[in-house]
Formats: structure tokens, sequence, C-alpha cells
């Protein structure tokens, strides 16, 4: 099958996520094999210069649009701590100096963290998802969960933050675990990201020409 839409990202984990999230939402697509990364179809990484998730998430999935000729959507997505006045922000993946190194990013955190009491730690993680045709469409959809800041990383699953958040949202047995230790199917139900992706859902539909 050839490819109908690209994920502008070379991050695997975010491209196992998203075709979770999209499995069986849109008629005829076959997620496995027509949504595609990046890295399969050689579009080069873009220089995020934005100052908003929004506007990083639209350069990528434009530049992924122009390169390839196929739909493209992207997203640009972190962290806000609510002491840090919603640091790291847009420089989450990049928090302790080299992009994408999720435990010196952690460590460093944690660290800044380390004196802040138990009720002072709350954050977010917060999305922009973005979908760019070929012919110029657009749009923009937003997600977030909220939660609180762990002390130390749990759990094997997940990537980036995903160990040092427990959502607010999870209550019972799971109340208090990390984003990392309550398994993909319940996270794709409640992450900023699935939030953000399933509202761009009907825009991609219509770009497909699906409805």
């Amino acid at each position: 099958m050839q490819p109908r839409v690209v994920l502008a990202t070379h991050n695997q984990g975010k491209l196992r996520e998203l075709r979770e999230i999209l499995r069986g939402q849109i008629e005829g697509l076959d997620v496995d094999a027509q949504v595609v990364s990046a890295a399969d179809v050689d579009v080069p990484d873009v220089v995020e210069h934005g100052i908003t998730f929004a506007e990083n998430s639209l350069l990528k999935a434009r530049a992924a649009a122009h390169h390839t000729g196929l739909i493209a959507i992207a997203d640009d997505s972190g962290l806000a701590v609510d002491v840090l006045n919603g640091a790291p922000g847009i420089f989450s993946a990049r928090w302790a100096g080299a992009h994408g190194d999720d435990t010196a990013n952690l460590n460093l955190l944690l660290a800044q963290l380390s004196d802040i009491a138990d009720e002072h730690r709350g954050a977010r993680f917060m999305c922009a998802a973005s979908m760019a045709t070929p012919t110029g469409e657009t749009a923009v959809e937003h997600g977030e969960l909220p939660g609180t800041l762990l002390r130390e990383p749990r759990g094997e699953g997940g990537f980036g933050y995903d160990p040092i958040l427990a959502p607010a949202a999870l209550t019972g047995e799971l109340a208090g675990k990390s984003c990392a230790e309550i398994g993909p199917e319940i996270k794709n139900s409640m992450s900023h990201r699935a939030e953000a992706f399933k509202a761009l859902i009907p825009h991609l539909r219509r770009a497909l020409d699906v409805e």
C-alpha cells in the first residue's frame, strides 16, 4: 500500500502512539501501512523556531507535506510545570541541553524541583496537533493532561517525561501512577496527544475525502 499520511517526526514512540490513536477511526486507512514517519520517507528535520506549540507543530506539518506531497500531521508537545511558570514548555525535549536526552531532562527537572512540596508540584502535558495538505490546507487542535510531578521516575512504558507525571484523572488503584506505569491503552484514552489528535481526525477525514 502507498503511504497516505506522514507523521512529521522521527520519534518512533510517537509513531506507535499515533497509530494506536488513529486505529479504526478513519475508514479505509490502514494505519500500519499507510501512516508513516518522517524517517520512513526521508523528511529532513525542521528548525523549530516558533514560540508556541502550535507554531512549531505547523512548521513541521507544512514542511513534511511540501517534501512528500502527502497529507502531513505533526505535533509539538511538552511539559508545563506550574512553579516554573509553564517551563520547560517548548524546550521540554532539550531542557538539559541535548535534544531528546530523556534521562538528562528528567534528572535536571527533578533536581530543580527537589525542594518543592508535594502540594505545589502541579504540572501538565500540553500538545498542539496540526495537519497540512500539499495544497496548503491547515488545521490545529490542542490537548492537555494535568497531573502531579513525582519525585522519581516510575514505570517502563512511554517516553519523554511520562515516568514522572501522575495524571490527576486516575482514580482507584491507578491513582498516583505515572504515565509510564498505566499502559498504552489507558494512556492513549486520556493523554494530551490523544485529545489533540482525536480533535484533528475530522480534518483528516475531510482531507482524505472519506467522510
